[in-house]
């Protein structure tokens, strides 16, 4: 059995931060009694961009998403996946 280190108390994030970036925390933590974690309502970070697209383009993406009952703009987010996806495997 691990003596486990007592995890000292911070005054901020940053400073919390900058302690696990620099400490195991296997030190600190039995990972014998650790649990899985769920947290059902975690929604990924997204940021708003702006980008131009030609006019005829956006209404061709339109025209598919309408096939397809998506909105265009989760098309656009899941045609710029596949790609990065298919190139980041070639």
């Amino acid at each position: 059995m691990k003596n486990l280190k007592k995890i000292p108390r911070f005054k901020n994030e940053d400073q919390e931060r900058d302690f696990w970036a620099t400490h195991d925390f296997t030190d600190y933590f039995d990972m014998n009694k650790a649990q899985r974690a769920i947290f059902p309502n975690l929604r990924l970070s997204t940021k708003t961009i702006s980008i131009r697209l030609p006019e005829w383009l956006l209404a061709r993406i339109k025209e598919l998403a309408n096939s397809r009952d998506v909105a265009y703009q989760s098309l656009i987010k899941i045609f710029l996946a596949e790609r990065v996806k298919k190139e980041l495997n070639s």
